[in-house]
């Protein structure tokens, strides 16, 4: 028998977390809830977590701060819940890793309905070879600085990357020598925001292989999987 998702609930309002985990309960899940990121970190140190969802703001240390170690750390998805209904908040959790988000107040099948989409999606893609909290990471001639976002050559020369080629060389560099699909680029780079039948993660290839390539037109590092996707070639590891 499968195992039942186990969905780890973070909100310092305790109606909130009763009615989710009840809830989540009732549809087959098991869900824990915790009352701030100080609780969280306790309840991962002794369970399996499969999911969180996370309110953004809570006292002491927010979700978005949260996200970010949950994805560095236990490499699992993450649902933000936010009372302001700022774009700003969803742009800032989607750059911490966030798969996705919800606006309060919420319906609780529609979250129930995101748990699911987010949990196939992510079950779809492969496991990364490397882990998230690595802060400097070497391939070829290059040395990416994950924490300044920044890619220095061997003789110290920086190249800008964008946030999207940033994300997608992340991608590569923790699924070496995995073929990924366009799809799945697509759901590492821009999560629940891609659509399905967009192609620009070619150009995003494009734009990279141009920075990072010896010679683009004919790229050793990042090659083209016909009619399936592209696969890094390099052996990154830790500088």
């Amino acid at each position: 028998m499968t195992a039942q998702p186990h969905i780890l609930v973070v909100d310092d309002s305790r109606d909130i977390r009763d009615l989710l985990v009840r809830y989540l309960q009732t549809h087959g899940y098991r869900a824990t809830a915790a009352d701030g990121a100080a609780a969280a970190r306790r309840i991962l140190k002794t369970n399996s977590i499969d999911l969180a969802v996370l309110d953004v703001m809570m006292p002491g240390e927010d979700g978005l701060s949260l996200c970010r170690t949950l994805r560095s750390e236990h490499d699992m998805p993450v649902i933000m819940l936010t009372a302001r209904g700022e774009e700003i908040d969803r742009i800032v959790g989607l750059e911490m890793g966030a798969d996705d988000y919800i606006g309060k107040p919420f319906n609780p099948r529609e979250l129930l309905a995101r748990i699911g989409a987010v949990l196939r999606r992510a079950n779809s893609l492969p496991r990364k070879a490397r882990a998230s909290d690595t802060k400097r990471i070497r391939f070829e001639k290059w040395v990416l600085d994950t924490a300044q976002r920044e890619l220095v050559t061997s003789d110290g020369v920086a190249v800008p990357l964008s946030a999207g080629e940033f994300r997608l060389l992340i991608a590569f560099l923790e699924r070496p020598k995995i073929s990924l699909t366009r799809d799945q680029l697509l759901d590492l780079t821009q999560g629940r925001t891609a659509d399905p039948f967009d192609r620009s993660i070619d150009n995003a290839v494009s734009r990279l292989r141009r920075k990072i390539e010896e010679d683009p037109k004919n790229p050793r590092l990042i090659k083209t999987v016909w009619a399936g996707g592209y696969v890094f070639t390099g052996d990154p590891v830790a500088a």
